[in-house]
């Protein structure tokens, strides 16, 4: 099971930061995200939610694979494979970009929204969805970007430890 955790940070792009550093160190395996979505507040006040996993985009290339499979089939029993291959994969990729744009998966659209509103204006917040993590590699990592912990799904027990490993860090900064 996935651990929701959501850090605030000073600075509207200090989030984004964080998430490609993270990603490096998902390609290290010592962190596994499922999902990551990054808010700011810009000093206007407006919300800007960044999905970190394209659905439509991801929709659309399962689509076409699968339409042009079913294509390429379907095309070789009316004896012309390549039309077939062509029409399913264009009509896979439509149905697919429909149905990612329409999924929602991971982090609750409306919770990102709504705990948004509440983080100062120009500041950002990092929302993720953790499968896995090696907190001792990855937390000296994300000392020196000064996170606050807005909300987690971890028990008191792991989030009174997370909390005092971050002011622990930025204490001894």
């Amino acid at each position: 099971m996935s651990d929701l955790v959501v850090l605030d940070f000073d600075g509207v792009g200090t989030a984004d930061e964080v998430l490609t550093k993270l990603r490096g160190m998902q390609k290290e395996h010592l962190i596994d995200l499922e999902d990551a979505c990054v808010v700011v507040h810009t000093e206007n006040g407006k919300v800007q939610i960044k999905q970190a996993v394209n659905l439509t985009a991801f929709g659309a290339a399962r689509g076409a694979s699968a339409g042009m499979l079913v294509g390429a089939l379907t095309g070789l029993l009316l004896l012309n494979p390549l039309a077939g291959m062509a029409v399913g994969g264009l009509t896979g990729m439509g149905v697919g970009a429909l149905s990612g744009s329409l999924a929602d998966y991971g982090i609750n659209d409306e919770f990102i929204k709504e705990l948004g509103q509440t983080i100062p204006k120009g500041s950002s917040a990092l929302f993720m969805l953790i499968k896995r993590s090696t907190p001792d590699k990855v937390l000296p990592e994300l000392e020196r970007f000064k996170p606050r912990v807005l909300k987690t799904s971890l028990s008191d027990k792991q989030e009174e430890s997370l909390r005092a490993a971050l002011q622990t860090a930025q204490a001894a900064a």
